[in-house]
This record gives C-alpha cells, sequence and structure tokens, in this order.
C-alpha cells in the first residue's frame, strides 16, 4: 500500500468518524461497528471508481461511475452496513451494485453477498472487478432489483443503495424473520430518507427513519424512470 493511498485511507476513517458525532442525535449512536470500519479500512475504494477519480476515492462525497450511477460517499455506505447489523454467518442481498464498493465491504462482513444491477454493462463490470480482486463470496446479477433475488430467498439483511419511491413488498417478503433491510425511499430532488426496515420473528415489520439522504433513484419495475 502506497503511502499516498493510507493517507487517503485514515483521512476517509476520521471523515466517517467526525460524520457520525455529527449525526448521533438522527443515527442514535456516536460510534460505528469497529468490524465495518475495519472492513472499510481493508477494501480499496480507488479500485471501484473510475480512471481519472482515483485522487478522490478517499474523500467523503459520491463520485460518478457512469451512466448516471454514483459510488456513496463512505460515511453513507459505512452507515448503511452497520445498520444491517451484519453477522459472519448472514447472506445478503444487495440492490444496486454500481461499481461493487458496497458489495466488498459487506464481503467482509457476511458469509455471502447477492447483488443485483439493473445496468448490464455495470453487472458484467463490477463481477469482474470484484473477481479479479478476489471477492469470491459475492455472486452479481443482471436483474431489476424492485423483485428481489428469491432463489436465494429469505435473506439475513437487504441493503438497497438507490432510492425507491416506496418500500418494495417483494423486498420486504424476501426478508427473513429476524431480519433487517437498508433503504433510501423518496423521489429524486425531492425528500428522501434512509429507513431502516426490521422484521421480527412473527414476521411483524416496523420501519424507522434514520435521516435525511440523497440516492439516485431505483429503475426498473417499481422505480421513478
Amino acid at each position: 500500500m502506497t503511502t499516498k493511498i493510507h493517507a487517503g485511507i485514515e483521512r476517509m476513517l476520521h471523515d466517517i468518524g467526525w460524520e457520525t458525532s455529527e449525526t448521533r442525535a438522527w443515527i442514535g449512536k456516536s460510534e460505528l461497528d469497529p468490524r465495518v470500519l475495519e472492513a472499510m479500512k481493508q477494501v480499496p475504494r480507488h479500485a471501484f471508481v473510475p480512471q481519472g477519480l482515483e485522487d478522490w476515492a478517499y474523500d467523503n462525497g459520491p463520485l460518478s461511475i457512469g451512466r448516471g450511477q454514483t459510488i456513496s460517499q463512505p460515511f453513507i455506505v459505512a452507515l448503511m452496513s452497520d445498520l444491517l447489523a451484519p453477522q459472519p454467518h448472514h447472506v445478503v442481498l444487495e440492490v444496486g451494485c454500481g461499481s461493487g464498493y458496497q458489495s466488498a465491504v459487506l464481503s467482509r462482513l457476511v458469509k455471502q453477498v447477492y447483488s443485483l444491477e439493473i445496468v448490464p454493462e455495470l453487472a458484467q463490470e463490477a463481477q469482474d472487478r470484484l473477481t479479479r480482486l478476489g471477492y469470491g463470496n459475492v455472486t452479481v446479477r443482471q436483474g431489476d432489483g424492485y423483485q428481489g433475488w428469491p432463489e436465494h430467498a429469505p435473506f439475513d439483511g437487504i441493503i438497497v443503495t438507490a432510492a425507491a419511491p416506496e418500500i418494495p413488498p417483494p423486498l420486504v417478503e424476501q426478508l427473513k424473520p429476524g431480519g433487517r433491510m437498508v433503504i433510501p425511499v423518496g423521489l429524486p430532488y425531492m425528500r428522501q430518507d434512509l429507513l431502516l426496515v426490521e422484521k421480527n420473528t412473527a414476521g411483524e415489520v416496523a420501519t424507522h427513519n434514520v435521516l435525511p439522504v440523497a440516492f439516485v433513484p431505483l429503475t426498473g419495475r417499481g422505480g421513478v424512470v
């Protein structure tokens, strides 16, 4: 690891810590799970951004990855991973693979990640990138995330990285009792909220508003585009 990359990672972790503290009234905690922070430290974010943007990879902000999609800011990636309460035996569904960065972070925290990406080129590029970098417990498929991935359901956790107008019912159905889903809900250029959806062992669902966010829209059936 070069000195420049190491410094970028340390700056990113510092910024995540600062923003966690600043939003503690919203998120209900002043520190994130150390396992999540270690995963953020281990995953080379610069390998998941387009060529030419590597110098900005560890800044605490989103970056365009083309085709109208973005890689989320590090704090949001860390927060969403933390809210999922990932455990080593968990099987997780991700909706919106993008460049594969969130998938890579989750792969350090759970047993298996299944990730859906609606843009064919991004899906193929993400799978190739994850395979090349050695993330063997991530499987990417091109498909409409609104429908989930029923062949591998139920999931211990579901993470959605694009804003839906409402919580997709198929995803709620594919969430295991005792599981969690983290999803931004709202319309583009209007208020969006990051929601934590919990299904108890009786199958009852409770939704908690975490904090305001801004995400690209979920596309496909049930999306806004």
